[in-house]
């Protein structure tokens, strides 16, 4: 049987994310049976070295032990309550133990939901409608932020998907990632109409594209001048760059962080957090209305808890850059050998090789990319086993488990996937 097409008369493209339907690299799917470790094995018995980590969750690789035996023995006690638990308030307490700006966390069930949920209330704080984004930064696919800029000056948003409405996108205003220039002029023409300025620290979903230096700090300090909420959304970056997130990774101190991914272990999971006098107005000690039959469940929170008792250890994240960092230099280092000069951007255990020469500091640079060229070289890599994610405009990740056997082949296929492109 062929899954794909087998999927694709139930589920819309075959897929329930529309990247995974490998639309932009060509071909059909692999379907994945398990996964252990650095390994995922498809439904024909394949092994393959898998840097996608379920999109960034699985810091520490597939099916760790401790995380599987937490959800099992959370399981037998029940999957689901609707009232609160014990591990809701530990990995609650847990997350505001590690991240310098959150006083209180609300848990929910996505990224998406997470977003949503920070963005209203920073409305409701501020008592204004409108808000900053940058181009190329993700943030969930609620209405309102499903907007890229124009073509010409940075103006009001236009929505980038039918079904959402022009009168919800009319109040997301898209600046340029790293120009600061483009937020002070929002911002002066919308003088005291914003509320929130919401960005990825760390943007991982145009490949990965790092903050200028001081790009961050100068972005808190013009919302604190100008009493603007800043959102750090840190699905991606919350406890990957370290224990306490982007936030102490580049000392810089936002109003609300949304997190997800891996503060859920690799069950579906978000949260938002932060300064006590803003999240007390969050329903049932405010008046901001948010509820989630799910929120908390006990299966995610256990599986949350115990990745974080591992990941903020001491010496975790060292390890894991060291590792890391053989890979990415690795890469850099076979491009150098093959006189390519693309554009290689990693921090910490996340990295992506561009198919375009010169930086990449902004979603302007990152799409001048040849998307056939990654597109063939994705298969190259796929069809020596190793998994990478099916998109030029995605993060690569480097899991605990991802061994030294494993970069050394990692680094051979890569020579190869690029000579033969």
């Amino acid at each position: 049987m062929n899954l794909f097409e087998e999927s694709k008369k139930y589920i819309p493209g075959g897929v329930n994310s529309p990247v995974r339907a490998f639309g932009s690299v060509g071909g059909d799917p692999v379907f994945i049976k398990k996964a252990r470790g650095s390994k995922v094995y498809d439904v024909d018995g394949n092994e393959y070295i898998d840097y996608i980590c379920s999109w960034g969750p699985l810091i520490l690789g597939h099916a760790d032990e401790d995380v599987v035996n937490a959800v099992v023995s959370a399981a037998k006690n029940g999957t689901s309550f609707g009232a609160p638990t014990e591990l809701e308030m530990l990995l609650a307490k847990k997350v505001v133990e590690n991240v310098p700006s959150i006083d209180m966390v609300r848990m929910v069930n996505s990224g998406t939901e997470a977003v949503m949920s920070a963005i209203r209330l920073a409305r409701a704080y501020t008592k204004k409608d409108k808000i900053i984004k940058f181009e190329g930064c993700y943030h969930g696919h609620s209405d309102g932020l499903l907007v890229k800029a124009g073509s010409a000056a940075l103006t009001f948003g236009q929505p980038s998907s039918p079904g959402v409405p022009a009168d919800y996108a009319k109040n997301t205003l898209v600046a340029e990632y790293n120009n600061i220039d483009s937020v002070k002029k929002l911002m002066k023409e919308n003088k005291g109409e914003i509320a929130t300025v919401i960005v990825e620290p760390v943007a991982g979903n145009m490949g990965v594209v790092l903050p200028e230096d001081g790009f961050l700090k100068q972005l808190e300090i013009l919302c604190k001048d100008e009493g603007i909420l800043l959102i750090f959304d840190e699905v991606i970056t919350g406890f990957r760059l370290a224990p306490g997130g982007a936030g102490e990774y580049f000392d810089v101190n936002p109003d609300l962080v949304t997190l997800g991914k891996i503060i859920g272990g690799g069950l579906p999971v978000g949260a938002y957090g932060g300064k006590k006098e803003i999240m007390q107005l969050v329903s049932p000690t405010g008046p901001v209305t948010q509820a989630g039959t799910l929120s908390g469940n006990p299966l995610a929170m256990a599986a949350g808890l115990a990745t974080l008792e591992k990941v903020c250890a001491p010496g975790f994240h060292k390890k894991l850059r060291e590792k890391s960092s053989i890979l990415w230099d690795g890469m850099r280092e076979n491009c150098k050998k093959l006189n390519l000069n693309y554009a290689f951007n990693a921090i910490e255990s996340m990295g992506c090789l561009f198919f375009t020469e010169g930086k990449v500091t902004s979603f302007g640079e990152a799409t001048s990319s040849d998307t056939k060229k990654f597109a063939k070289f994705f298969h190259n890599m796929l069809k020596q086993k190793i998994t990478i994610a099916p998109s030029q405009f995605e993060a690569t990740f480097v899991s605990d488990k991802h061994t030294e056997e494993d970069i050394d082949y990692t680094l051979k296929v890569h020579y190869e996937a690029l000579k033969n492109l």
